[in-house]
């Protein structure tokens, strides 16, 4: 083997974070197919067949889509507040799980973990900055959107939440959003983009197809859940392509989140415009 010299073949940092993943060959290709699968059987992909079974439940049932409610956050043992919590956040953690698994395949295959698809602390205040300005660009087209989708009479009146007036029903909140925030980013962005590029899937067609996913578990929401996110997931998935890193997206969805819940907990049923 030739030895290497220090000129010609040293990589700074950057060159080897921005450099391509090596794409999959054989075996390997199979195992990592049914590695997606099974991924997203036991996450995402199981709530999107769930949205659209409860999409066509919606669609056949004798009244308009408006006139139905999507509650996004609610209680789940109404007047036992103590016992509510315990079961929010039981939920939640047990929701976040595939985030786990990601990392744990993502380290198994020797492609470092987080750090393969850009979850770490190595850029603290640019990842604040792009996910603070995704989440004010994307969370205001996204709420003009949604009513927009509302008065066509293409998506169900979102409840964002429904819990009870108690001293955890903002922190409940905002880890709910939180929550959100690490899932869908981990899996639908870092995870599967990397994947699919290592199964040498070409860029656009990888990113339609994590954008048409996370469309997918939207779809109990309405149509216009289903575009709303679908076009996120496009934007989200070509930013990642070029960033190679999923943690402003994990900052721009959980600060849109949060405030889309808390917002609404302090404003419905005291403004007029919303729904």
């Amino acid at each position: 083997m030739a030895r290497r010299t220090e000129t010609s073949t040293r990589s700074s940092p950057d060159a080897v974070r921005d450099a391509p993943p090596p794409e999959l060959t054989g075996p390997e290709r199979k195992l990592a197919r049914w590695e997606i699968v099974a991924v997203f059987a036991v996450s995402l992909g199981a709530s999107g067949v769930y949205a659209f079974v409860s999409l066509i439940g919606s669609l056949t049932a004798h009244k308009s889509l408006g006139a139905q409610q999507a509650v996004l956050n609610g209680s789940q043992a109404p007047g036992r507040p103590v016992l509510d919590l315990f079961l929010q956040l039981v939920s939640l953690a047990s929701a976040a799980a595939p985030v786990l698994l990601a990392w744990y395949l993502l380290t198994r295959s020797g492609e470092g973990g987080f750090r393969a698809i850009g979850v770490d602390r190595s850029q603290p205040w640019r990842d604040l900055g792009r996910g603070a300005l995704l989440a004010a660009v994307i969370g205001f087209t996204g709420l003009g959107l949604y009513l927009l989708a509302y008065s066509s009479g293409v998506s169900l009146t979102i409840v964002a939440e429904s819990l009870p007036d108690t001293w955890w029903r903002i922190p409940v909140l905002l880890l709910s959003a939180l929550q959100n925030g690490l899932l869908e980013e981990v899996l639908v962005t870092g995870y599967l983009l990397t994947r699919l590029r290592r199964l040498g899937v070409r860029p656009a067609y990888a990113v339609l197809i994590s954008a048409v996913l996370r469309g997918s578990y939207h779809l109990y929401q309405g149509f216009g859940g289903f575009l709303g996110n679908a076009a996120m997931g496009v934007i989200f998935g070509i930013l990642f392509l070029r960033w190679k890193r999923t943690t402003p997206m994990i900052i721009a969805h959980t600060l849109i989140d949060a405030v889309a819940f808390v917002g609404y907990a302090l404003l419905a049923g005291h403004v007029s415009w919303l729904p």
